[in-house]
Parts: C-alpha cells; sequence; structure tokens
C-alpha cells in the first residue's frame, strides 16, 4: 500500500510540474512570442545568437521551444545553419541556468506568487497582464510540484525499495544513464526531469553518482525532444535537431565513458556545497563545455549534418505528384464525420496557401522584385480555386444523412473558406499594389513606420498559425486568445495611425510622401487579420462565449425622453 501511494502522489506531482512549465512556456509565447520571433531572426554572430537562445530558454523556461523556433527559422531561410544551431546550444545552457534558479529554497514566496498572479489572471483587462499572471502563477506551481515530490518521497525514503533502486542505478551508470534519457523524453522537458533528479539527491533518496548518471542521459534526453516534435518539418529543419541532439549525445555518452573508467566523478562532487548543488553545477558544466566546444565550428559541422542528411531525391514529375493536391473525397460525402474531416484538411490547405503569400508581403516594400510579386498573384488562383471545390463539394452533401449540427459545421467552413479567399485578395491586390506604387515613385518607409508595419505583420503570422490550431482542435481557449489577439491588431493598427498623423504634424517630409501608401497598408494588415481570425466565432457562439450585438438592447426611459 506505500508503494502504491508513492506511485500515486510521485505521479500527481510530477504531472503538476510538467503542467507547470507548460503554464509559464504557453504565457510567454502569447505575450511575446511575434517578440521572440523578431529576436531570433536578427541573430548573425554566432556568440550573440547563443546569448539570444540562452536569454529565450531561461525566459521560456525550454530549451525545445528554442530548438523548434529556430528550425522553423531555418526552414524559412532566415537564419543560416550555423547561427540556428549557435542559438540552441545557448538554448540548453539557458535551460540548465533555470534549473540553478528553481531549485533555491525560495518556498515562502509561493503564497504571494499565487496571489498575485492569480489577480492578474482573473481580474487584469489587458491581454497581456493575464498572460503576465498565467506565468506569475506558473513559477508558484513549478515551486509547489517540487515541494509535493519531496513529500510523495518522504515516507519511501527509509522502506526496502527506494534504497535498493538507488543502489542499483549507483552501481550501474548505464542503467542510470537510459533511465534518465528515458525519464527527460516521457516528460517531454529536460528542466523537469532534472528538476526530479535534483530533488531526490536533495532529500538523500539518490545518491549523487546515481544523481550524475541520470543527469547525463537526461542531456540526451532533452536532445532527443525536439528531434521528435520537428519529425514533420523540412529536412533542413530535421538536420539542425538531428546535429544537436548527435553532439549533445556524443558528449554525454563521452562523459558516461570517462566518469565510469576513471575517479573523475570525484572532482564533481563538492561536500562543501552538498550533492545537489554539485548535481547542478555539473548540468551547467556540462552545457558550458558544450557550447564552448562546438560553437566555434558550426560552420564546419554543417557540411557534414548535409552529407549525413542530404536533400531528398526527385526524379522526374515527382514533386508534382507529391504536392499537395485537394484533400476534398466525394467518395466521403455519405458520411458527415468523414466529410468534414475532409474540409478541415482541405481548408488547412487553403489556409498554408494564404499564409505563403503573406510571409513575404512586406518583403515586397523592401525590395522591387517582380517575380515575388507575380508568385503572390499566380497563388491567388490556387486559393480561389480552393474556394471553388469546396463551395461544390458542400453543395454535393446530402441533407438528410447529416444532422443539424453537422450541416451547421459545413456551413461555418464554407463562411470561413470565403473569408480565407478574401484575405488572399487583399494579399494579392492590395498589398502588391501599394507595394508597387511605393518602388514606381521611390518612396521608402521611415524606420519607425516600418517597425509598426513588421510588428504588426509578424503578429498576424502567428495568428495564422493560432486559427490553424483552432481549425484543427475547436478549442474553446484558443479561440478565445485568437479573438483577443485580433483585438490587440486592431488597437495596433490605430496606435500606428496615431503615431503616422503625429510624425505628419511635425512636418517630416518623408512621412508626408508615404502617408497613404501607409495608412492603407495598415488597414490592409487589419482587414487580413480580421478575415484570418473568423474561425473563432462559430467555436465561440457554442460555447456561449460570444454575444450576436455588443449594442445595448433596452435603453433607460430617461434616456429615450431627453
Amino acid at each position: 500500500m506505500v508503494i502504491l501511494s508513492f506511485i500515486i502522489s510521485l505521479a500527481g506531482a510530477t504531472m503538476l510540474l510538467l503542467f507547470s512549465v507548460r503554464m509559464v512556456r504557453t504565457g510567454i509565447e502569447r505575450a511575446h512570442g511575434a517578440s521572440f520571433q523578431r529576436v531570433l531572426r536578427k541573430q548573425a554572430n554566432l556568440f550573440g545568437a547563443a546569448s539570444t537562445g540562452m536569454s529565450l530558454a531561461v525566459v521560456m523556461q525550454s530549451s525545445a521551444a528554442v530548438a523548434l523556433l529556430a528550425a522553423g527559422f531555418l526552414a524559412s531561410g532566415y537564419l543560416s545553419f550555423p547561427t540556428a544551431l549557435a542559438i540552441i546550444l545557448g538554448g540548453d545552457l539557458g535551460s540548465a541556468l533555470i534549473v540553478q534558479i528553481l531549485s533555491f529554497p525560495i518556498g515562502w514566496i509561493v503564497a504571494p506568487l499565487l496571489a498575485v498572479g492569480g489577480w492578474l489572471s482573473v481580474k487584469a483587462e489587458n491581454r497581456r497582464l493575464r498572460q503576465y499572471g498565467r506565468i506569475i502563477m506558473g513559477i508558484a506551481l513549478i515551486l509547489m510540484s517540487l515541494g509535493l515530490l519531496r513529500e510523495a518521497v518522504e515516507p519511501v525514503r527509509d522502506s526496502a525499495f527506494l534504497p535498493a533502486a538507488a543502489a542499483y542505478l549507483e552501481a550501474d551508470l548505464i542503467t542510470a544513464f537510459l533511465v534518465g534519457a528515458v525519464l527527460a523524453f516521457v516528460m517531454h522537458s529536460g528542466v523537469a526531469a532534472i528538476l526530479v533528479v535534483i530533488t531526490l539527491v536533495q532529500i538523500e533518496a539518490l545518491s549523487f553518482t546515481a544523481g550524475f548518471g541520470i543527469l547525463l542521459g537526461a542531456n540526451l534526453g532533452s536532445g532527443l525532444i525536439p528531434v521528435w516534435l520537428a519529425r514533420g518539418m523540412d529536412i533542413a529543419a530535421r538536420r539542425l535537431v538531428v546535429t544537436n541532439f548527435g553532439l549533445r549525445g556524443a558528449m554525454a555518452l563521452g562523459a558516461l565513458f570517462l566518469v565510469s573508467a576513471t575517479p573523475v566523478l570525484e572532482f564533481f562532487e563538492r561536500p562543501n556545497l552538498g550533492a545537489a548543488q554539485s548535481i547542478i553545477f555539473a548540468h551547467i558544466g556540462f552545457n558550458v563545455a558544450l557550447l564552448l566546444l562546438t560553437l566555434p565550428f558550426c560552420r564546419l559541422i554543417e557540411p557534414l549534418a548535409v552529407r549525413l542528411l542530404p536533400e531528398p531525391k526527385t526524379r522526374g514529375d515527382l514533386s508534382a505528384r507529391i504536392a499537395p493536391g485537394s484533400q476534398l473525397d466525394k467518395a466521403t460525402l455519405g458520411t458527415p464525420a468523414m466529410a468534414l474531416t475532409c474540409l478541415k484538411q482541405e481548408l488547412m490547405r487553403m489556409s498554408g496557401l494564404v499564409e505563403a503569400m503573406f510571409r513575404p508581403s512586406l518583403e515586397i516594400y523592401q525590395t522591387d522584385d517582380a517575380n515575388l510579386i507575380g508568385s503572390i498573384r499566380a497563388m491567388d488562383s490556387q486559393v480561389n480555386a480552393c474556394l471553388t471545390e469546396i463551395r461544390n463539394f458542400v453543395a454535393a452533401i446530402p441533407r438528410e444523412s447529416y444532422k443539424k449540427s453537422e450541416a451547421r459545421a459545413a456551413r461555418d467552413m464554407v463562411e470561413y473558406a470565403i473569408r480565407l479567399e478574401s484575405a488572399g485578395d487583399v494579399i494579392s491586390k492590395r498589398l502588391t499594389a501599394l507595394a508597387q506604387r511605393l518602388h514606381a515613385r521611390g518612396w521608402v518607409f521611415r524606420a519607425e513606420g516600418r517597425a509598426e508595419l513588421t510588428q504588426m505583420h509578424e503578429g498576424i503570422i502567428a495568428n495564422i498559425k493560432l486559427a490553424a490550431n483552432v481549425l484543427i482542435s475547436n478549442d474553446p481557449e484558443s479561440a478565445r486568445l485568437l479573438s483577443l489577439e485580433k483585438t490587440d491588431i486592431k488597437t495596433a493598427e490605430r496606435e500606428s495611425r496615431k503615431r503616422h498623423l503625429k510624425r505628419l504634424q511635425n512636418g517630416k517630409p518623408e512621412s508626408f510622401e508615404t502617408s497613404d501608401i501607409h495608412l492603407e497598408t495598415l488597414r490592409a494588415l487589419r482587414e487580413v487579420n480580421s478575415h484570418i481570425s473568423a474561425i473563432a466565432y462559430p467555436v465561440l457562439y457554442e460555447t456561449g462565449q460570444l454575444l450576436e450585438t455588443r449594442l445595448i438592447e433596452r435603453m433607460p426611459q430617461n434616456s429615450s425622453a431627453s
């Protein structure tokens, strides 16, 4: 019975830890996701890139999240391979520093954090303040989960089970190494896994030797997490995270062999610091050594990585055969669940086309690239074709086979397809025309105006991804967040317009020249975002979180009399 209670308590504390880490990470991503993307894209110097990756990992409490961001930008062409690899290596060191920060004895601060975080989450009107409340609550829950871990282990620390397991791991470092790798991968968080190990070492449930072996394995497992998460990404992205996994794996295996074959382990254990703090210093030292040994050779590693993971070979018209085509299968019309799934898949394809059109929409303002403008306009015809196919597919649905809710869902998806097609028209017709007018007159935006447009553009790209998540999951929380993000874009457009008009009042000639184009671009970006965010409305209506109208239904009598 004691063992069963231990397993349940340990599982509960571990799940709370995972939830808390994710809560902090998602709160930071929602509050500053676009800013992080902008910071990453500006990196060129390897040491600066590593410092940026370290800072982001400290803030986001996840080296895997930093790795996926870097991999995504590498695949999109915004980062080079050496820069992206330096960011990931810095992120690994940042996650090690987070372990040190969270291991300090600051349990007294849990109650104040819960009070402040809870108040911001519930009472704050500003969306970003609510996300800050989420972050603060998450940090408090992390500290609580660590306390629960200690309490869960305490009853069995002196039993026959835990000491026997700890003794076995101490005697067999290879098994301890494998346990650490599996633990980090299963938990999908290297930070959480290492915090568990440190907690067990701190209360003397594990020896320093066993903890060190598990620590090395956890470093290997944390490198495997982004490999798993990036398995469906472009080959360039997968090449990056596999390279990072190979470097971490080689370093971890080398360190395991070193401590197994020599008495070097005694060097890391410092009695004056305590076993737990020695583990933390060893973890930080591992990542510092990996960064210093690898960073100078990032440019030399790229050719080897390309050779190990080359571009997929194509033959003949293979690219045409593997290009994503229509996902609508009329054979599924008689089965509502399958037909609605086909519609969602086609909408995802349509959304991907719109995103591909929108991504370079500000680039054409900076470079007079007629080919790029032509490609954007040509892609709009594909978006139009998607809408036509979706309309025809829904028109062929046998009404008698569908419930009212299923028929309504199909209509909602047609309406969203219309909104996506409208977004494509704004991009292909208005934004490209504005860019051509700007270049025809030889004008350029001022730095302030360009920065405002860039910030809006990045926010809309993030909303496109969030809209795709809402489309697939029908998650009310994501739909509500998307609706709030729409309001933020609207506010950003209004504030940018005010700042622009203020610049005109100050008499800056450059602002006069580009005034109309700047204001029309702001309106166009806002309209694109409005179309993209429309997927949130059906979900919010269904869950009762959206009103039919914002008008007051009945005015007071004295108001009408006056």
